[in-house]
């Protein structure tokens, strides 16, 4: 028989699952299992009546979710996604655009992105199945000859009539260029040109031989053609379902020089989409209570008229905290032998109603004391006045759990003289929230957020030039570099662009990076460099692009040659990595930015992020910034912790060092189970294996070694 408390001292805090922060519900799946539906239930009672309407009549409107920081803005929207995909297209579109002048290409992209998206339960990506509902297909026999099974490959000729017919059903709604987008349309059943297709309908600069294969001479490189193209969505799609626009983390939007953020260009947007009709959209702007009191008034009063419904998400009350709590403690319950009473043992409802005496209180805030309640409880079960094997607390009423520090558990093993098998003494000491455990979780923080990055960003192409440069410039600005400046270019290409003044030196470092790969683009691109090494502006030039150069007899390889050859400017082709430690840095960045962003229970500001970020000394592996001379060279290590050149274990003995001190102790197969679960090409024998190395260096100690392997727990160690 295995007890309740047997199973909470093995496994992980299962609050400490949770991710308390934003999230693009396209790359973060929600688990439908762990809902609690009555919470804001009437939030979306109201919100799929509205999408209704919009169904029935075609009329854009737009919805205000204004909640407090921790209310669950960022859950319902993904609730919304997973409850009404069926009905509905739904877009994610984080307002972190790199300037107002780049609004609607940001949105158009952002919009392409989330409709290639294949919702659970379909085969096929949003965007197919938003072309094979238009009424041009479904009211004719056209769509059997084009989607029927085996029929993907259409020939040359049967292009022209496509357009053509797209043309003839929707020649009275106005759409913006249409043989040239309805071209792109048909590419995109093509499987050939499919990426293509996309790369196109998101405002990609395509090289030239791409944009042969797809029968255009230009891309979506304006505000105005993103516009239109976003319109012509909406336009031929009045007979199908509508498509949700969701913005989220306002937060994140440019500033002013006043401080304040650059919110009434997202207003105009929403005034344009209404003021010029744009049909068949949903827009939900969701935005933090204090953020909306903040800059109402900066937004103008015609626009403000565009918000059809303001939805203010309400606290919950306590039956519905309870209910949370539940839903994260079932899965320890479901792996006892014997039934608990209370389905939120090891938790009491008394403590709510301690800590909320109001009787209301916030999603957030409910998790969070779950989770502290959780862990005084778990550190109880180890008694200090037991002796042998660590023991149950069996009354645990009279202890002072919050003078307990789970972190600061220490295991001390009794010298014997009569040969017995010497007691186990656990130590507990005062609590203290010391930057030790934030650094903890912080980094296991960091490994899920980066793994995330891994899996949604597979090439560096996926993101503009103008998100690169920015999320280089603001690790630069976490690391406290000075004298940074955007746009050291001039002209159209300027965003992609900045300076700085590197560690130690006065003149300023220029860096140019571009991942378009249309030459002529490139050749301009060049030619504002020459620009600026002519003028003098900065002392050398660094350019960053993975992409080609072109050939010899190019006009723009050429210039590339004269400056990057032979010259104190330097050419450095970014490894995909190094993306992801900038885009890892930036998610985060923007979490804190809207109040969401908590370790350790402690809601992070930016300056404390930023903080965190020196301290562990994390962006010092992006190779990127060591080619830059930002951070130094590290030495690759030619060598794991097995002494063979295979896989870097060090990531691997970090996760295991930093969970062990978030949760003071745990089983071992727990402890193996998690290394497995975030590293999954790593062999359990190699993670065995570290856990060896941690007890050897003294940082983790198994509590009873004798015991079966199933039945042993691991707790820090700490210098007393």
């Amino acid at each position: 028989m295995v007890s309740i408390d047997e199973i909470i001292k093995r496994e992980v805090n299962p609050f400490d699952l949770i991710n308390l922060k934003p999230m693009n519900f396209w790359s973060e799946k929600q688990d439908a299992t762990l809902t609690v539906e009555s919470i804001h239930q009437e939030a979306i009672i109201e919100i799929e009546e509205l999408l209704d309407l919009v169904a029935t009549d075609h009329r854009s409107r737009t919805i205000l979710l204004v909640g407090d920081s921790g209310s669950g803005k960022s859950y319902l929207l993904g609730r919304l996604q997973r409850t009404l995909n069926p009905k509905a297209f739904f877009a994610y579109i984080l307002c972190n655009w790199a300037e107002s002048s780049n609004t609607w290409r940001h949105i158009l992209r952002s919009t392409v992105d989330s409709l290639i998206q294949v919702p659970e339960g379909e085969q096929e990506s949003q965007l197919i199945l938003w072309l094979k509902s238009l009424s041009a297909f479904t009211k004719s026999n056209l769509k059997k000859r084009i989607f029927n099974d085996g029929i993907w490959q259409l020939l040359q000729s049967d292009r022209q009539k496509f357009i053509k017919h797209l043309k003839n059903t929707y020649k009275q709604t106005s759409i913006y260029n249409p043989d040239i987008f309805f071209g792109v349309l048909h590419d995109l059943i093509n499987p050939e040109l499919y990426d293509s297709a996309c790369e196109w309908l998101r405002g990609d600069d395509l090289n030239e031989e791409s944009m042969q294969a797809l029968k255009v001479t230009s891309c979506i490189d304006t505000e105005d053609k993103a516009k239109n193209i976003l319109a012509n969505f909406g336009k031929i799609a009045t007979d199908t379902q509508p498509i949700i626009l969701c913005f989220e983390n306002l937060e994140t939007l440019p500033k002013l020089l006043d401080g304040f953020l650059d919110i009434q260009p997202l207003f105009d947007v929403n005034t344009t989409i209404h003021g010029e009709g744009l049909k068949n959209f949903l827009v939900i702007i969701s935005v933090v209570t204090n953020t909306w009191k903040r800059h109402s008034d900066k937004i103008q009063q015609s626009d403000k008229a565009g918000i059809y419904r303001v939805i203010q998400l309400k606290y919950i009350t306590l039956e519905q905290a309870e209910a949370l709590w539940n839903y994260q403690l079932h899965p320890i319950h479901q792996q006892a032998d014997s039934q608990i009473n209370s389905p939120i043992f090891p938790l009491n409802r008394q403590v709510l109603e301690q800590s909320y005496p109001g009787g209301k209180t916030m999603p957030r805030n409910a998790l969070l004391l779950g989770r502290n309640e959780y862990q005084k409880y778990k550190v109880s079960l180890i008694s200090t006045k037991k002796t042998g094997s660590p023991n149950l607390a069996t009354d645990t009423s009279s202890l002072k759990l919050p003078t307990v520090d789970p972190n600061k558990i220490t295991v001390t093993i009794a010298k014997t003289n009569d040969g017995t098998k010497p007691p186990i003494i656990i130590n507990l000491p005062q609590i203290t929230e010391d930057n030790e455990r934030i650094q903890a979780e912080f980094q296991l923080l960091w490994q899920k957020e980066y793994k995330k990055n891994q899996e949604k960003n597979s090439k560096i192409s996926l993101i503009s030039s103008t998100d690169l440069i920015r999320m280089l410039q603001e690790a630069l600005v976490a690391l406290q570099i000075q004298g940074i400046k955007l746009k050291l270019l001039s002209g159209k290409y300027a965003s992609y662009s900045l300076s700085y003044q590197q560690p130690g030196k006065r003149e300023p470092i220029g860096v140019v990076w571009t991942e378009d790969s249309n030459m002529t683009s490139f050749f301009n691109i060049m030619n504002a460099c020459q620009k600026v090494i002519q003028q003098n502006i900065c002392q050398s030039l660094y350019l960053i692009r993975i992409g080609g150069v072109g050939t010899a007899k190019l006009a723009g390889n050429q210039m590339y040659s004269q400056i990057f050859t032979g010259t104190k400017h330097i050419h450095i082709k970014p490894n995909l990595s190094s993306v992801h430690y900038l885009a890892t840095y930036q998610s985060l960045m923007n979490s804190a930015l809207s109040q969401e962003l908590v370790v350790a229970g402690k809601t992070i500001t930016l300056q404390k992020l930023q903080s965190l970020i020196r301290e562990s000394e994390i962006l010092q592996k992006c190779t990127l910034l060591q080619d830059l001379g930002i951070v130094s060279k590290q030495e690759p290590d030619k060598k794991n912790v097995n002494g063979n050149d295979k896989q870097d274990l060090k990531p691997v003995k970090e996760f295991l060092l930093n969970l062990v001190k978030t949760q003071g102790f745990m089983g071992v197969p727990t402890l193996i189970k998690e290394a497995g679960s975030q590293f999954p090409s790593v062999k359990e024998t190699d993670t065995q294996h570290l856990i060896d190395l941690l007890c050897q260096e003294k940082k983790v100690k198994i509590i009873d070694p004798k015991a079966k392997l199933q039945d042993q727990l691991i707790s820090l160690v700490t210098n007393r």
